[in-house]
């Protein structure tokens, strides 16, 4: 945790939610990102590693990071629901963090299960409300059933996959986005967990968000 970081503790449809807000030292925002983690059964946490470099990314250009635990994850209530809780989780945390009526942007970030839930948020976002940028890590293409993104958000979209990912075949991700005709931005020699390659990462990321 830096000294920007922030404990929230939000209302869910499980009961409270965890949560972290990173933030700029000046105080200013270009907007918020809602970021969401791994797979709750498998010792996914707003605290893995990939999420708190997203995180860190985000907040290198000016935005304000919001990470949470999913139900039945650290002090978050409720229990796991294989991603239908989990949304409503989601839609919950960026009511509270990002109303449309006073947010200057919104972007949303998941890794691996959490990008499938960040899927389908946008699915039930993208007609009400528009998202600025928005970034896939380790798409859970092979476990889960993935929301296309909507063809106007493709520019705005970063979907980055480690070629080396043991835990979802890149092959799967590729499938997933061929039909959309959906970029897949591939890290040679890199696996799911970005193990070494975490400045990488954020560099990417960087680069996508300063585009």
């Amino acid at each position: 945790m830096n000294l920007h970081t922030q404990r929230l503790t939000l209302s869910g449809p499980a009961g409270e939610i965890e949560a972290l807000r990173d933030a700029a030292a000046d105080g200013t925002s270009r907007g918020v990102v809602v970021i969401t983690h791994p797979h709750p059964l498998f010792g996914g946490t707003m605290t893995n590693k990939v999420v708190q470099t997203l995180a860190r990314a985000f907040v290198q250009c000016g935005w304000s990071a919001v990470r949470f635990n999913f139900r039945g994850v650290g002090a978050t209530q409720g229990s796991h629901d294989e991603g239908r809780g989990e949304l409503d989780d989601l839609l919950a945390v960026i009511a509270q963090v990002a109303p449309a009526a006073s947010t200057p942007a919104l972007a949303l970030a998941g890794f691996s299960f959490g990008s499938f839930v960040v899927s389908r948020a946008v699915q039930r976002l993208w007609e009400v409300r528009p998202i600025e940028k928005l970034v896939l890590v380790g798409v859970a293409a092979s476990r889960f059933d993935v929301a296309p993104i909507p063809p106007a958000l493709h520019l705005q979209t970063l979907v980055l996959h480690g070629e080396k990912d043991d835990t979802v075949p890149l092959t799967d991700v590729l499938d997933w986005a061929r039909p959309q005709a959906l970029p897949v931005l591939v890290a040679p020699g890199v696996e799911h967990f970005f193990h070494g390659q975490l400045p990488l990462l954020k560099n990417l990321v960087v680069r996508h968000l300063n585009y």
